[in-house]
């Protein structure tokens, strides 16, 4: 059995989500309230239902096996507890695991081998920004064995820093951006004739020059013409090619890892059907995302999050800020019974390191 400290309730809860049964929050003394993160955490780990020998030698407790039951019967009362078969013992409710996660003491920390795959993670994570945060998505799923879900910034803003056109055969090429985030961008185009590496060459330094400094949906008006029929027309292809880049990058974009870890979390096939089709609508995940972050949480269990095909689970929500200002989203998903110790002290901790180096690849 793990031992969880229990302070004041977390300040990030909007305790209006919430219905309260007759015993609030507040008038959970602090035995009932040992003995339901004893529960918790026994069936956190274990996923069985709880008896009371499991929580009399929990921290806090130190009663007769008598008194647990008999406080145990009160918590399922008073709706934190429910007991799934007459002799069972009881697994938490979502209003169990809300008064267990609003409890947790300071946040836990990842175990050392933890905190190295992230150290190690981030020392080698170079390259492009999107592969980065693809892989980060896997690195979370890897830590918690939950789902995860990493919303990268949006490019909308971000100026040009160099752009290329690098010939691809018969009356094609490539157009090459890489903006000042770091993000790297690129497009096939379709030329009306062959361009030779000289006309390519030419095409691109004209439209490198008046795009350097710029967001790409600004691109094309102040790029004047060459004299050059052939230039001009590959560089009013390139210049095209860039505002349909730039609109792409007007959206965020949503990155997921371990979504066949929902498989083993759930024992019912249309639970996992529904949480797999729901993780496919990337509009759908991020304004989730989003939702619960604007409600003040960074936790919302059960139903608190509002769609109800994710009634069976816990996402966990974490802003990424680079100096100061918010730059993308971390998201754990699992089933109610998830590790939130794990999961909380994992966003935090990857996070943080994240938005370092989303600030790195800014200056």
């Amino acid at each position: 059995m793990h031992e969880l400290s229990l302070v004041s309730p977390m300040p990030t809860v909007d305790d209006r989500r919430h219905e309260h049964t007759p015993q609030t929050d507040a008038d959970l003394d602090s035995r009932k309230a040992a003995i339901l993160t004893a529960v918790v955490t026994e069936y956190i780990g274990t996923a069985q239902p709880v008896g009371s020998q499991h929580v009399v030698d929990a921290p806090g407790v130190s009663v007769s096996s008598a008194t647990v039951r008999s406080d145990m019967a009160a918590l399922e009362r008073d709706g934190f507890l429910v007991q799934p078969h007459t002799s069972a013992g009881r697994i938490p409710t979502d209003k169990g695991y809300r008064f267990f996660v609003d409890h947790l003491g300071a946040t836990s920390s990842l175990d050392p081998g933890g905190r190295q795959q992230v150290r190690q993670f981030f020392d080698h994570a170079h390259g492009e920004i999107e592969l980065m945060l693809e892989r980060t998505s896997g690195l979370l799923a890897d830590l918690t064995d939950c789902t995860a879900m990493v919303v990268g910034p949006s490019h909308e803003s971000a100026v040009v820093r160099s752009v290329q056109l690098v010939g691809l055969g018969h009356r094609l090429c490539l157009v090459v951006v890489v903006l000042a985030d770091g993000a790297v961008r690129k497009q096939t185009v379709e030329l009306p004739d062959d361009a030779d590496d000289s006309v390519l060459a030419e095409a691109g330094a004209r439209v490198a020059a008046h795009a350097l400094g710029v967001p790409l949906a600004q691109v094309g008006a102040t790029v004047p013409p060459s004299g050059n029929p052939t230039v001009d027309i590959v560089m009013a292809s390139a210049v095209s090619a860039l505002h349909s880049l730039g609109e792409a990058d007007g959206a965020e974009q949503l990155f997921v890892g371990g979504s066949s870890r929902m498989a083993a979390a759930f024992d019912a096939v249309d639970t996992v059907r529904s949480v797999l089709t729901i993780l496919e609508q990337q509009l759908v995940v991020v304004s989730l995302l989003r939702d619960i972050l604007d409600t003040g949480l960074t936790v919302a269990i059960g139903t608190e999050h509002g769609v109800e095909p994710l009634a069976s689970c816990a996402i966990v929500v974490m802003p990424v800020s680079v100096d100061g200002v918010e730059a993308g989203t971390i998201g754990l998903l699992g089933p109610t019974r998830m590790n939130y110790p794990l999961a909380l002290a994992a966003a935090t901790v990857v996070g943080h390191r994240l938005g370092e180096r989303l600030g790195e690849a800014t200056r």
